[in-house]
């Protein structure tokens, strides 16, 4: 793919994981997404939710493994489907993306190995492994690597010895907190230093509020990168890793939104006015994350350039 990708405005996909219980996913234990992909009964949504977010003008949707990591699985008892549930999410993503006949990118989830919004403390061959498994099974169909919501330059340096080694480029997403930091208590830029290498398309602020994502862009603009945002919006300020709300013994999982809530108020047409602020300063690379809806991927979609 060209390297310049994001050098002009593009539009990213929202939060899939959130709009398929939307459209009726019953997630198991702390499955959450990753049930659609092990649910043969499921895949035909996952589909459709894609198409969403491409009828509403995202030009790069995101495989919907983000759940699939390892232990994740492990903990649900059903690490057997891991390879399947993988490839599964990088085929129906490909499978969307031939049914929409536009001319998308598809960017492979390697998700955060352990518990989301925290730094992994496991030990880097542990951690190496994981990002290895999910990364090799969904290369076959994704233009680029996308690093989803990591924590810090232990992770981000891992993750990028495997994208390395499997020769694609890579979109670095790291999350950051109300205090400007990332929860390794790393700043955005101490990360980009230690880590940036040639293969990198762009940094984005990852699953963090746009208050958080407004108080932190002058960093990210200093970068000299691409850059931009997947804004959540959630109403906690800073969202909390699954296990405080979903147990693997769950015959039904718990929808996060029942402990992280939903902000109704902010609408399309806020999404919009926030995004064209970050426009102003810079930011090319635009997109959603959790409770960001294909209603507000469609307003900002006019922004492309």
């Amino acid at each position: 793919m060209n390297t310049n990708y994001f050098s002009k405005v593009r539009i990213l996909d929202g939060g899939m994981g959130q709009h398929l219980l939307a459209k009726g996913l019953k997630p198991k234990g702390s499955l959450w997404s990753a049930t659609a992909l092990i649910d043969k009964k499921y895949h035909q949504l996952v589909v459709d939710a894609h198409l969403d977010f491409i009828k509403s003008g995202a030009e790069v949707i995101i495989t919907n493994n983000f759940s699939a990591r390892r232990v994740r699985m492990a903990q649900n008892n059903v690490e057997e489907h891991f390879n399947y549930a993988n490839e599964k999410a990088g085929e129906l993503a490909l499978k969307a993306k031939e049914i929409s006949k536009k001319n998308i990118l598809i960017a492979g989830s390697l998700p955060a190995q352990n518990n989301t919004y925290v730094l992994d403390q496991r030990d880097r061959k542990i951690i190496e492994k994981g990002f290895y498994d999910q990364a090799k099974l969904i290369k076959p169909f994704v233009d680029f690597f996308y690093l989803d919501v990591l924590c810090g330059s232990k992770e981000c340096e891992i993750a990028l010895n495997v994208t390395e080694k499997l020769n694609l480029p890579v979109l670095v997403g790291l999350h950051v907190k109300k205090n400007g930091k990332l929860p390794s208590n790393e700043s955005v830029d101490e990360v980009v230093k230690k880590c940036k290498t040639k293969n990198w398309l762009g940094v984005i602020l990852a699953c963090v509020s746009p208050e958080i994502i407004k108080n932190s862009i002058n960093e990210v603009k200093k970068l000299n990168l691409p850059f931009g945002y997947k804004a959540n919006l959630w109403k906690a300020e800073e969202p909390v890793p699954v296990h405080k709300f979903a147990s693997p013994s769950d015959e039904i999982g718990a929808n996060p939104v029942e402990v992280m809530g939903t902000r109704d108020d902010y609408t399309d047409t806020k999404f919009l006015e926030f995004s064209k602020k970050m426009v102003s300063v810079g930011a090319t690379i635009l997109g959603g994350c959790c409770e960001s809806k294909p209603s507000h991927i469609n307003k900002i979609s006019i922004l492309k350039k």
